[in-house]
């Protein structure tokens, strides 16, 4: 059973940043949008994942098919990796929808819900010793709650994304620092199981949230 984590938040709200500590020996970034990530020495540690070089940690697409064989080439072939990255997992529908403009109809939408839901549970259904974490915009709904964000109202109407995780932080900017909220608030929807956290905001280090992680599920202390 794998451990998946979901951070959403707003642009500039420090999602990638918080991966700015974590061992590119261990760590393996599928990068949506293929943007610089905003940490010294990044394209330095992290180097692309070809043909040529398998033993690169970074690839680089839009494409649900490639993110999904990707999650998968990792999770089976790349034992020394133990940390994966999807950055800007709301891209992949944004992307497609884009190309898919021009479609008429309602089919779109239902290809769409089922192609992010299919990268969903391909992290959900990766090795124990692998810890994933999939960044995503937030969305304030009609409530005024601050949520995941997707495309149309499939995903949202039949499965509702925060539901598939047992871990959802939401970065934030408080007070001029950057963190993780933890628990839901009537406004940010974040969770976290009973003691995972000491904390209801966090520093934004991926490091100190896959350890607490790992820690809990796995040893219980």
């Amino acid at each position: 059973m794998s451990n998946t984590v979901l951070i959403i938040g707003q642009s500039g709200s420090g999602k990638s940043t918080s991966l700015r500590n974590l061992d590119p020996k261990t760590t393996f970034i599928i990068n949506v949008l293929d943007k610089p990530l905003p940490f010294k020495a990044f394209k330095k540690n992290y180097r692309p994942c070809t043909k040529e070089n398998k033993a690169g940690n970074y690839f680089a697409t839009n494409d649900w098919s490639h993110v999904v064989k990707c999650i998968e080439m990792v999770n089976k072939e790349r034992p020394e990796i133990t940390t994966l990255v999807i950055d800007d997992w709301q891209y992949i529908l944004a992307y497609e929808f884009m190309r898919r403009v021009s479609e008429k109809g309602f089919d779109k939408f239902s290809e769409l819900a089922n192609h992010g839901w299919s990268t969903i549970n391909a992290c959900l259904g990766t090795r124990s010793t692998l810890t994933t974490f999939i960044l995503a915009h937030s969305d304030v709904d009609a409530t005024g709650r601050s949520k995941c964000k997707t495309i149309g109202k499939m995903l949202d109407e039949k499965i509702t994304i925060e539901g598939l995780f047992t871990t959802v932080l939401h970065s934030r900017v408080v007070d001029g620092e950057y963190k993780f909220q933890t628990q839901y608030d009537g406004e940010f929807l974040a969770k976290s199981p009973m003691e995972m956290f000491e904390e209801h905001l966090i520093p934004n280090d991926l490091v100190a949230v896959k350890h607490a992680v790992e820690t809990y599920f796995n040893d219980g202390v």
